[in-house]
């Protein structure tokens, strides 16, 4: 239970390039079908960043969007946390490059980095900023492009991803009440979900471009077994310290890494189906971005009533993994705008 003033969410937002990479268009760059991938990974379709489009620019447009649904301006902001893995530069962060767009000119700003598990990072990050009086209000982001560091000629890994942002406002004393969240990692074994070169381990240089280092590289049965068995954990231990039961959970939003993942999580944890958002055969995995999208999503559908229980999952390299957990207001439903 996080202690401290209250926090909440005030708005969100999310925005997706409009480019769109089909199955189809991928069975024709590697040896793949759209049956292989729907079958494997429940993805149909993924957006694509155009080529003068940053990571920051995505996130811009989400930030714009949930600071209209919540009210405020830029100027209002005590504070931007963007998870990212695929920031505009090693530095500065994006969340300062965010800061100069958005003409937030008061306010801190800083990236976090966990993989796909960086938003719900920075969520529990924002929100403590909140609870211990240090902000009002945070905006917290998902940003990814992760087309820029896939590896179009291996079908293992070109399948999977996809580019977006999702953005949340968090202020002091907002309805749509933050609970509390966990944080988890284990650095023993970083090569099981990677970016190889780039970093001080392994410098960029014409090897290193040669070995396609500065590619994505994952080892996917690690991280079903890895990702099945922390998401049973994560909602477990999410319930229990509310002191309710599993099944008193009205919604799960878990990072969208595959379908089949999720599924199979689901099926441990003992919930129907129904209960699990999944978007992810529209969008593919969008590591951080996947959980504010989606929630995004889930607002705007006016899918949650006062009082239920949403619990957000995540897990990525690191190994990481979180969960945050939320009692929203009533929501209306909206035009979708992604």
């Amino acid at each position: 239970m996080l202690g401290g003033r209250p926090v909440g969410i005030l708005g969100t937002g999310a925005y997706v390039p409009e480019a769109i990479l089909t199955n189809e268009q991928l069975s024709k760059m590697v040896d793949t079908s759209d049956e292989w991938i729907r079958s494997r990974t429940g993805i149909r379709e993924r957006h694509i960043a155009a080529a003068n489009q940053a990571t920051s620019d995505l996130a811009l447009v989400a930030s714009q969007r949930a600071l209209e649904v919540a009210g405020l301006k830029p100027d209002d902001l005590d504070m931007i946390v963007v998870g990212t893995a695929t920031p505009d530069y090693p530095f500065p962060s994006t969340a300062c490059r965010l800061q100069h767009k958005l003409g937030a000119t008061r306010c801190g700003a800083m990236d976090v980095s966990a993989a796909c598990t960086g938003f719900v990072y920075a969520l529990n990050t924002g929100a403590s900023f909140i609870a211990s009086g240090q902000a009002k209000n945070v905006l917290v982001l998902g940003a990814e492009i992760l087309s820029r560091i896939t590896d179009y000629s291996d079908r293992n890994t070109c399948v999977l991803f996809g580019d977006g942002a999702g953005a949340v406002v968090l202020s002091a004393g907002a309805p749509h009440r933050f609970l509390g969240g966990a944080m988890h990692a284990d650095g023993k074994d970083p090569d099981v979900l990677s970016l190889p070169a780039g970093g001080s381990v392994l410098p960029a240089s014409q090897r290193t471009i040669d070995e396609k280092k500065h590619f994505v590289t994952l080892r996917g049965r690690d991280i079903f077994r890895f990702a099945v068995t922390r998401m049973v954990e994560l909602v477990e231990a999410a319930a229990a310290a509310q002191g309710v039961k599993v099944e008193d959970v009205r919604l799960i939003i878990p990072h969208q890494v595959n379908a089949r993942i999720i599924e199979a999580a689901v099926d441990k944890i003992g919930l129907p189906q129904e209960r699990i958002y999944c978007n992810i055969e529209r969008f593919g995995n969008t590591s951080t971005a996947s959980i504010p999208m989606a929630l995004d999503e889930v607002v705007k559908k006016g899918m949650l009533k006062q009082g239920d229980l949403v619990v957000f999952v995540a897990f990525g390299g690191g190994l990481t993994w979180a969960s945050a957990t939320v009692r929203p207001p009533a929501s209306r439903p909206a035009p979708s705008r992604t």
